[in-house]
């Protein structure tokens, strides 16, 4: 487990890195605001003994434990919980594989404790904006401090879909290419990343809407735009990823209906050198059977003849082909 704690005002700044949850909370005696972030889950009393300092419901701590849980906003009496998730990219895999890591944060009057699965988060610039005084972060206090860190991990999630729709570009590129046989297998991945996307914007959205229609005094009023753009941002990542699977639906139906023209061709030729050969199979089997009283059977010129009659039928058949554009 990985414990850090910032602490700042509008003069100055500062940042510790814990080695047990004691040290951490000596830390957090200090004047101004409070930013905890703990990193690693397994310790669950480790965990439960800083929630009891806050005060913090048990439900609440069950529901940072549980990596799975849905995104979520909830009030409480003395501080707001919210769970989300971050996108983390495979880079050991292609397509579109894609690691979610839960991330929980508590909001309360001068705190804020966020609880992640995994380390490699993407909050490093909201730390060096704080520690460099960039922007308006110290001086918005804590409940722009939880707009920051939401919408950090809503710009990975435009990140990323950048990057998956750079790939259906190249999906288009493909889709006509009927020896591709990849491509389906890759289309499938990315929708994948996209569903996983959709599985976690779309709570996530519910829960800033809930923020919105909160009457809290933990998010005062002048804040409200902010979270409404994070909100905005949220469904339009909501709706790019509908937008993006409605594509991939394309691109499949383009690739399909390309393979389709194509067996459609081969079944025309095959066809047609079929029907070429019906006629000439005829006249052989006709000719095949032997017959003693067959008076073709005992002319000199029979042979050549019967040759230059499939010719002049096969050619004949081609003629009529072409022109009825079958062939």
């Amino acid at each position: 487990m990985e414990l850090s704690i910032i602490g700042y005002d509008p003069i100055g700044a500062w940042q510790r890195e814990a080695s047990t949850i004691e040290e951490l909370l000596e830390y957090r005696n200090s004047a101004g605001l409070t930013w905890i972030n703990i990193n690693g889950l397994k310790d669950a009393a480790a965990i439960s003994q800083i929630v009891e300092t806050f005060a913090i419901h048990p439900l609440t701590v069950e529901d940072i434990l549980d990596v799975e849980q849905r995104p979520k906003a909830e009030e409480f009496d003395n501080y707001l919980f919210i769970t989300f998730k971050s996108l983390r990219h495979r880079t050991d895999k292609a397509n579109g594989e894609l690691d979610l890591d839960q991330i929980s944060l508590i909001l309360t009057a001068d705190t804020v404790i966020t609880f992640q699965e995994r380390p490699n988060d993407p909050f490093d610039g909201i730390r060096r904006r704080i520690m460099n005084n960039v922007g308006k972060i110290r001086r918005a206090g804590v409940a722009y401090l939880v707009y920051a860190i939401i919408n950090a991990v809503v710009d990975e999630y435009f990140l990323e879909l950048d990057r998956l729709g750079n790939n259906i570009e190249v999906f288009e590129d493909r889709a006509l290419d009927e020896n591709d046989n990849t491509l389906l297998a890759d289309v499938q991945r990315v929708k994948q990343a996209l569903l996983e996307i959709r599985r976690v914007i779309r709570p996530l959205r519910e829960g800033l809407n809930v923020i919105l229609h909160l009457d809290s005094k933990l998010i005062a009023s002048p804040l409200d735009p902010f979270f409404k753009d994070l909100h905005d941002s949220a469904t339009q990542v909501f709706d790019n990823v509908e937008l993006f699977r409605e594509l991939l639906d394309g691109v499949m139906e383009v690739h399909l209906a390309s393979i389709s023209n194509r067996m459609n061709k081969i079944m025309q030729v095959l066809t047609i050198i079929a029907t070429i050969f019906i006629p000439l199979t005829f006249i052989v089997g006709v000719y095949g059977m032997n017959f003693a009283n067959m008076p073709e059977l005992g002319y000199p010129h029979a042979y050549p003849i019967v040759w230059s009659l499939m010719i002049l039928i096969a050619i004949g058949m081609i003629i009529f082909f072409k022109r009825r554009h079958w062939l």
